[in-house]
């Protein structure tokens, strides 16, 4: 929750993840997608079922309102608590987890409505099919994950499954609310948590106007010797970009790494980003960043030399600040604006 296929963007997104690293996290299909593939009242903002939602791997068609929801990947279980219901089972992220062995902000949102926490069952290719069974779940949400076609087929037959409407890792932060919010027959609320949203990062901008001049590239690495850039519509350039900050034009010169909203670079193309202001990155331990910031062509990187950098100071922030949905926005800008403010001094900007 990086720079290679989604699955390993979630672990740079964790480690971002950590993108699940590189890439955890960001979104790149078309946005009327859900729109098009949704029926019964609930489809016409009327909160009614049955709902049909079709996405790249099969239809799901739920009956009735869920009670009992199961999350997958990444920003599910957040978006579906925004809408009143904890699931009852998600999908651990530990790469994210602080003590309490849940990402912070969803052990926060949960005891503050005095909800039981949800069951943790383990994803991606080991995906404990026979635990969710188990939580008798009667929807399945994983709009914003790299579940696959047999995966699917196994899932389907437990509950209504909702996947992906184009390819894994690739739905828009807001398509994502959007869907969760049909398939729970609540259309008409996911406007209202994309604006709160919207408003959240607005707001934050508007305390900062020094950010407005200012131009960043997001980079992570896969290893020493590796270099790549996050692409614009990346949750995690979007979050900063919507902070403020404009995304160095030079981003959009290298061809994407399909997707992945993200483009492999290499270390020798590091002199490209001199015009950035700003760099953002993370890294997934304290070795690897060692590695990396000890390579001259890295340390080379003007905004690199003067230390005006913004690296996250634990895997929970990265996670936050990698995914873009109603409860990471309100925990994240409290903690990024003064990173972002010491990177800016260490700028001279």
């Amino acid at each position: 929750m990086l720079g290679f296929t989604r699955t390993r963007r979630r672990v740079l997104a964790a480690a971002a993840t950590a993108v699940a690293v590189v890439l955890t996290v960001g979104g790149c299909s078309s946005e009327g997608d859900s729109d098009k593939e949704s029926s019964g009242s609930a489809g016409k903002g009327g909160g009614a079922f049955p709902v049909s939602l079709k996405s790249a791997l099969g239809t799901a068609e739920i009956k009735k309102e869920p009670k009992r929801i199961v999350t997958l990947g990444q920003g599910s279980a957040e978006t579906a608590i925004a809408l009143g219901t904890t699931p009852v089972g998600v999908e651990s992220y530990p790469w994210g987890s602080d003590k309490t062995g849940y990402l912070p902000w969803i052990h926060e949102a949960v005891t503050k409505k005095g909800d039981k926490l949800p069951k943790q069952f383990t994803g991606g290719e080991e995906l404990d099919t026979e635990a969710i069974l188990e939580l008798d779940p009667d929807l399945i949400l994983a709009p914003w994950s790299g579940i696959t076609q047999k995966q699917y087929d196994v899932l389907k037959d437990i509950a209504p499954t909702v996947a992906y409407p184009d390819l894994p890792w690739s739905t828009n932060w807001d398509q994502q609310i959007d869907i969760i919010a049909k398939a729970m027959g609540k259309p008409s609320e996911s406007k209202k948590l994309v604006s709160t949203i919207e408003k959240q990062l607005a707001d934050a901008a508007a305390t900062r106007p020094a950010y407005k001049n200012l131009k960043f590239s997001y980079v992570y690495n896969t290893g020493p010797g590796t270099l790549g850039v996050f692409k614009p519509e990346e949750q995690r350039v979007k979050m900063v970009s919507s902070l403020g900050l404009t995304v160095d034009p030079v981003v959009n010169q290298f061809p994407e790494t399909k997707g992945t909203d993200s483009a492999l670079i290499g270390l020798e193309n590091a002199g490209k980003l001199k015009d950035s202001d700003l760099v953002f990155t993370f890294y997934t331990d304290e070795k690897n960043r060692k590695e990396i910031e000890s390579q001259p062509l890295y340390a080379g990187i003007p905004a690199v030399e003067k230390g005006a950098v913004v690296v996250g100071d634990n895997n929970s922030f990265v996670t936050a600040s990698s995914i873009i949905n109603p409860l990471t926005v309100p925990w994240t800008i409290d903690r990024y604006l003064p990173l972002i403010d010491k990177a800016v001094a260490a700028a001279g900007k």
